[in-house]
């Protein structure tokens, strides 16, 4: 079923996001780099030990990579903390986060403002009946500030839940799959280096165009990792209530795109989330191989990268589609 994106958005989202400026290219004595080329498959990942530290001083030498079951030589590596980052900053401001916008807004303003560096770049977009692309591409503090003061209440028509809580159900009010997907197919696909997306979200879809495997799959072939952050309003996602948990999908995306799913609660904070979704990004490791299989018929390839050390664990994408020249 093809889908237009401006029937997605209609003109909130589809305009800017296709009349986005270039970014500008980092100078030269910035290296590394990631050298782009045609056969080469870029692939990121992180690198934790048993007790969940991250590991930042493998070699190449340490790293086997797979496609479809089927050894790749590597002949691109580094062990760099300072790649340039592309980050899409994707808040759920449905009906069920309502109490939660405020504490969102402060805490991503935070978190941005310790990740971002001189050659990243990072867009803001706010999601609820519909999508809002409230920053397009910048490093400037001052502007993602003033883009998340701008992050309201944004619900659709609600019905009262049958149980004795009361508390209002949206029907058509949070589209996190189409703001995932125009996120990666508008923002991302046509970005080189590393890309990921943090999406605050209880999870719940209601109402998007397209299905959760769209969404996963455009990520894909962005290749952007997906940090999913949980955070719930116990009234809207509570069984007690009548509601229910999205943590199966925010696992499902971050687990198929090679990102970590994290949950707030009163043991862990959005703070201290956002702390670990920085430490992760500034301790990847850059890998490229030339594929074996050649062929670039738009199919999916299935990666599995194996540490020769098996007491390590190594977080990368599931896969990428050799899409056609």
């Amino acid at each position: 079923m093809n889908i237009s994106r401006r029937e997605l958005l209609g003109l909130s989202l589809a305009a800017p996001l296709l009349a986005q400026p270039p970014k500008p290219a980092p100078p030269e004595e910035e290296a590394p780099t990631i050298k782009v080329e045609v056969d080469l498959v870029n692939l990121f990942c992180s690198v934790r030990n048993k007790s969940g530290s991250y590991i930042s001083n493998l070699t190449k030498d340490d790293f086997q990579v797979f496609e479809d079951g089927k050894p790749q030589d590597l002949k691109f590596f580094v062990r760099e903390t300072d790649l340039p980052l592309t980050i899409g900053l994707l808040v759920d401001v449905s009906r069920s986060q309502e109490a939660l916008i405020d504490i969102e807004r402060e805490a991503s303003l935070r978190f941005l403002s310790r990740v971002l560096r001189q050659k990243d770049m990072a867009f803001a977009i706010s999601f609820g009946v519909d999508s809002d692309l409230l920053q397009d591409y910048t490093n400037s503090i001052p502007l993602l500030r003033k883009a998340l003061m701008g992050l309201r209440l944004n619900a659709g028509t609600s019905v009262r839940s049958p149980t004795p809580s009361t508390i209002p159900i949206p029907q058509r009010g949070t589209v996190l799959y189409e703001a995932v997907f125009l996120a990666a197919d508008e923002k991302l696909k046509g970005e080189v280096g590393r890309k990921a997306m943090v999406v605050i979200t209880d999870g719940n879809d209601y109402g998007s165009r397209i299905k959760l495997e769209k969404a996963i799959e455009a990520s894909q072939r962005a290749d952007s990792i997906i940090y999913s952050v949980l955070y719930e309003d116990p009234r809207y996602t509570s069984p007690f209530f009548g509601g229910a948990s999205g943590e199966g999908v925010l696992h499902k995306m971050a687990d198929e795109t090679g990102g970590r799913i994290f949950r707030v609660s009163h043991k862990l904070s959005l703070d201290q989330i956002y702390d670990e979704i920085q430490q992760e990004m500034r301790s990847q490791y850059a890998l490229g191989y030339t594929p074996t299989n050649g062929v670039r018929d738009g199919s999916f390839r299935k990666l599995e990268i194996r540490p020769r050390n098996k007491d390590l664990k190594v977080q990368a994408r599931k896969g990428y589609y050799a899409s056609k020249g």
